[in-house]
């Protein structure tokens, strides 16, 4: 039976900012290695002999995911959903597209590192044989602490591969945690799955139809010619009921069953586990960037562009980027949903975006801002073009400093090289292209009343935004 990866990718990762935003969720990001958790995932597949895997992600992130499979070489089709609706909804679009029917899906999180993939791969055989046998399966971690950020998995009787499931636990407190931990009866819930989609389908009809007759609907979802990618329907999706896999299908399944997974599995949910997962030095500290430091212990110190010196502390994370600086106790960094909070009610950018805004065409960096003017320097990458757009409220002055330069104005264009530079006032109609084979660095000057990213109006995109 043909078996298909299928990899959650619509996270936020919220509990890693400053470094984790809407706009560049963990999934994407270096935290452990040279590579981003994603490319991890993908890779840790290559142990099996399984069908490309199946990409569950935002439509604003399909650029960076296509990015990143085509540095490590991999392929994937890319399921977009234009509005989160948790993973009992997107699990069932899975299940659904044509080369997924009549398999088995094995559900993983982009965003979750596994040190040890030969016990990776020997819960997955034990997984794949009782999904074969019309379970639905739930990977459970041993817990090596009395975890309170994880949800828990009560075993029930011992079966062969694995246990049924006695019952789900919500996140517990210290001291219920401690006695879960105490009694060996309890697993971390991993958020991970291997089922059968005939299964997982007539599961979830049955405990929640609303959900299922949108999914089903044969027009949920278009494969968009000559791209790796499926397009679910924003109307139809919008209507469907939000949930978790967990809460709609698996704590009321009589067909539900566990596999104990003990590989060095991490969420990568927080400062503190992303401490416990990193490599530390003879003090216990992880360092990384441009960092000194004295008498400092258990602590996660990170510098993305200047020099950061602690002398003194203990138990400590401090993150620097270009933008924002955390500075926590490690014990307490879950606790940065407070921050999040007040990010949110005062609408700060810095909730979302980073300084340096990543783009399909290349990225900008805001380098400077005032009353009524922002500066920009905008990276194009070669033989890419940016959209034909039109602001209302800002000018526009462009100074190449590297590559060639090529400015639509209409059906007429001007090449500028390094050194030359263009003026165009608001509501005139533009476009700025890298026709070189180099990249393409110019200084942007924005003037105006309002210098809002939304304040643009694409008349024509390559990349199909509208």
């Amino acid at each position: 039976m043909k078996i298909t990866p299928i990899i959650l990718a619509g996270g936020k990762g919220t509990r890693l900012w400053p470094l984790s935003r809407r706009a560049s969720p963990k999934q994407f990001l270096n935290l452990t290695s040279e590579l981003s958790l994603l490319q991890n995932t993908l890779l840790r597949l290559d142990t099996f002999s399984f069908e490309d895997p199946l990409i569950i992600c935002n439509i604003d992130d399909k650029f960076t995911i296509n990015e990143q499979l085509k540095q490590i070489d991999k392929k994937a089709d890319l399921v977009l959903e234009p509005v989160g609706k948790n993973t009992a909804p997107a699990i069932a679009i899975a299940a659904l597209v044509p080369r997924c029917e009549g398999g088995i899906l094995l559900v993983l999180a982009a965003d979750h590192e596994i040190k040890d993939i030969s016990k990776f791969k020997i819960s997955i055989d034990q997984a794949i044989r009782l999904a074969e046998n019309d379970s639905l399966v739930t990977f459970g971690i041993k817990p090596s602490s009395p975890h309170t950020g994880y949800g828990y998995i009560k075993k029930g009787i011992s079966i062969k591969d694995g246990f049924s499931i006695e019952s789900f636990r919500e996140k517990p407190d210290k001291e219920t945690a401690i006695k879960y931990l105490d009694s060996k009866e309890y697993l971390w819930n991993s958020g991970m799955f291997v089922l059968k989609s005939s299964i997982y389908i007539k599961e979830l009809t049955k405990f929640a139809p609303d959900i299922m007759r949108i999914c089903s609907n044969p027009n949920i979802l278009e494969r968009k010619p000559d791209t790796n990618e499926y397009l679910i329907d924003k109307d139809l999706f919008s209507s469907c009921p939000s949930n978790s896999i967990d809460y709609a299908v698996m704590e009321k399944t009589d067909v539900g069953t566990i596999v104990e997974l003990d590989a060095g599995w991490s969420d990568i949910g927080s400062w503190s586990s992303l401490w416990d997962y990193l490599e530390k030095d003879k003090n216990s500290n992880v360092l990384i960037g441009d960092t000194i430091i004295d008498n400092v212990s258990n602590s996660y110190i990170k510098s993305d562009n200047r020099l950061v010196t602690v002398v003194g502390l203990d138990d400590l994370v401090v993150v620097d980027t270009q933008d924002a600086l955390l500075i926590s106790s490690r014990h307490k960094s879950e606790d940065i949903k407070e921050i999040i909070s007040t990010l949110s009610s005062e609408e700060r950018v810095e909730k979302d975006f980073h300084r340096e805004v990543h783009r399909p065409w290349g990225k900008y960096d805001s380098i400077d801002s005032g009353d009524g003017f922002q500066v920009k320097r905008i990276t194009v990458k070669p033989k890419q073009k940016l959209s034909v757009q039109m602001h209302f409220h800002r000018a526009e002055h462009w100074v190449v400093v590297s590559g060639l330069g090529r400015v639509h104005y209409g059906e007429n264009f001007r090449d500028l090289k390094v050194n030359e530079s263009t003026y165009h006032d608001k509501e005139v109609v533009h476009a700025l292209e890298n026709p070189g084979d180099t990249p393409l660095i110019l200084i942007e000057v924005q003037v105006g009343g309002y210098l809002g990213e939304d304040d643009i109006v694409r008349y024509e995109d390559i990349y199909g935004r509208s």
